[in-house]
């Protein structure tokens, strides 16, 4: 069995091993990088430096109690710039090493369908001026081409210094101030990172709150803390154009407050993604498409029987671990093995302080549904080891079904809610009970025992909390 894959992404490298794995002889193309997006200019290194971020915070807020005199520090952004790219390449060598562990052959190039049963890969060879072009032939193949960012068309969003995430992770110094368009998740971790090395920070978001994949109370006490640190939020806000002026760069907005202009140094665009699916000939393997995005069944197969497409660029839930169950998913379809995905457990999560993380519905949701649900929010506060970590600020909320008592969603704001929402997956996934939770032991002192505290709670009988 022959598979071809385009996209070395988490959808792409996942389903190779996994159909590699199964006895299928893999071919892996890529343009650029393997690790895609979330491994080399997403998830991981925008995590190794919201990790920093996190040493900051605790530096200049909690040391002193903690018992530990900080006479001065220094944060340089060029040696966290060093270590982002050290783990970055450590990670890309780690796929390389699962590759040749499993037989998967990789091709350096950019692929695009011949018909239903060839791929035509165009390379660069040793001078970057001249391609070549070879034909694959393949039994099956899978498209895993990801997403790229939106960039909203309104004057002035071409002017040097209107920046991407792309951008934002490597920029050569912090600049004085910034100015993202957009307060979802990539919006809101990068302004704890660049407000963390001191640069003056605004967010405007068109919609009435940040983070609206959150459940309304989740986001709370993040917006707090952004108020509390200087962080300026302006939500139900538009952007109508950008301008170069002699102070920087000037964001023009209206809101039904009036219009308003912000000046920065840099502009961040952050509203969104997009699938990557032009240059791929799709039309000559008859592949549909829908809304921008190519069109599959829950196996991830396209209209063609022997095509899939897994991850951003079939218009799904654009997150790496969906991406990578979906290539999973594919693998296993086409090596004849039943697969599927309960989508109901898909953590969202957001990597900021405090982290926040959700699975299932939320209250409106379950709500617009139909539900009549019972719900409760409890404090992190009241839990030992988050007092013990200076991380209090935070809390948990569970969704449940009334008169059945199973956990439809939950959702937290908290030290090591991105850890913890895996509990709530697994929950949703076995339809599990509140009370199923409570019968079980939780290990002390733990930020876990929080969500048997919440589950106690939901019934009203919380052992922690004052009546």
């Amino acid at each position: 069995m022959r598979i071809v894959i385009i996209g070395g992404g988490p959808g792409g490298y996942v389903a190779a091993i996994r159909a590699a794995q199964l006895g299928a002889e893999v071919t892996l193309i890529e343009d650029k990088y393997l690790g895609g997006t979330c491994l080399n200019i997403g998830c991981i290194p925008t995590k190794v430096l919201l990790y920093t971020t996190d040493l900051i915070d605790v530096l200049e807020n909690d040391a002193k109690e903690m018992g530990i005199i900080v006479s001065g520090y220094e944060a340089d952004w060029s040696k966290l710039q060093k270590r982002k790219k050290k783990i970055v390449k450590k990670l890309v060598s780690g796929v390389n090493g699962l590759f040749k562990n499993n037989n998967v052959t990789t091709v350096t190039g950019k692929g695009s369908f011949l018909n239903d049963h060839q791929i035509l890969v165009k390379s660069k060879n040793g001078d970057e001026s001249l391609e070549e072009e070879s034909i694959i032939d393949f039994d099956f193949a899978i498209i895993a081409t990801g997403s790229k960012p939106i960039m909203i068309p309104i004057p002035g969003i071409d002017l040097p210094g209107v920046i991407t995430s792309e951008e934002a992770l490597s920029l050569d110094t912090v600049p004085e101030s910034l100015c993202i368009i957009g307060g979802g998740v990539i919006g809101c971790e990068f302004a704890s990172i660049y407000h963390a090395f001191g640069c003056k920070v605004t967010i405007i978001e068109m919609l009435t709150d940040i983070v609206a994949i959150m459940d309304h109370d989740i986001a709370k006490p993040l917006k707090d803390k952004f108020a509390k640190e200087g962080i300026e939020i302006f939500t139900s806000t538009k952007v109508g154009s950008i301008q170069k002026t002699n102070e920087g760069l000037s964001v023009n907005t209206s809101s039904t407050d009036g219009e308003k202009s912000f000046l920065a140094e840099k502009v961040l665009v952050s509203v969104g993604r997009k699938p990557v699916i032009d240059a791929l000939g799709l039309e000559k393997a008859a592949i549909e498409t829908e809304a921008g995005a190519i069109k599959v069944n829950k196996n991830m197969r396209t209209n063609i029987e022997n095509i899939y497409a897994v991850g951003d660029c079939n218009g799904g839930v654009m997150l790496a671990h969906v991406a990578s169950s979906e290539g999973v998913v594919a693998a296993e379809s086409i090596m004849g093995k039943k697969s599927n995905i309960d989508f109901r457990t898909i953590p969202y999560c957001v990597y900021t302080k405090p982290e926040m993380a959700g699975v299932g519905m939320t209250e409106a949701q379950a709500k617009a549904k139909g539900y009549d649900v019972k719900t409760v929010i409890t404090p992190m506060y009241i839990n030992s080891k988050a007092m013990i970590m200076g991380e209090t600020t935070g809390i948990i909320k569970y969704i449940a079904d009334a008169s059945t008592g199973e956990i439809l969603g939950l959702h937290m704001a908290g030290p090591r809610a991105t850890d913890l929402i895996v509990e709530g997956a697994l929950a949703i996934r076995l339809e599990a009970t509140i009370d199923e939770i409570i019968s079980t032991i939780h290990a002390h002192p733990t930020v876990g025992e929080a969500l048997l505290e919440a589950a106690h709670a939901v019934h009203g009988d919380a052992i922690h909390l004052m009546k």
